[in-house]
């Protein structure tokens, strides 16, 4: 079983940052390949960035030079951070690896 818990999402204006924390439960984390999605109401969700075990990454076009993903297995914790914010980086992000989903943290960019 793993629990998946993200933090960090909040209000920001337009060309701001926030960087989103998911602290993962249980063992062999290090061992995980890790992602970020985003869903805004009424659309798929989307992949926006992944790590792997090795800290290999890939981004989303969309993204790509805006957000970093990165990895501290030591606190078993995934982070993203989230630069040069668009309204249209307005959802729900959340926290994923194989089989598991964190409860979504809310970022809100206004314009």
């Amino acid at each position: 079983q793993v629990l998946l818990v993200e933090s960090g999402g909040g209000l920001v204006q337009a060309g701001g940052s926030l960087r989103l924390s998911c602290a993962a439960s249980g063992s062999i984390f290090r061992l995980r390949t890790m992602d970020w999605y985003r869903q805004v109401p009424g659309k798929q969700r989307e992949l926006v960035a992944t790590i792997t075990s090795g800290s290999s990454t890939n981004y989303a076009a969309s993204v790509k030079g805006r957000f970093t993903i990165s990895r501290d297995n030591a606190k078993n914790t995934v982070y993203l951070q989230m630069n040069s914010l668009k309204p249209e980086d307005t959802a729900v992000y959340y926290c994923h690896t194989v089989n598991y989903w964190g409860q979504g943290t809310q970022v809100t960019v206004s314009s």
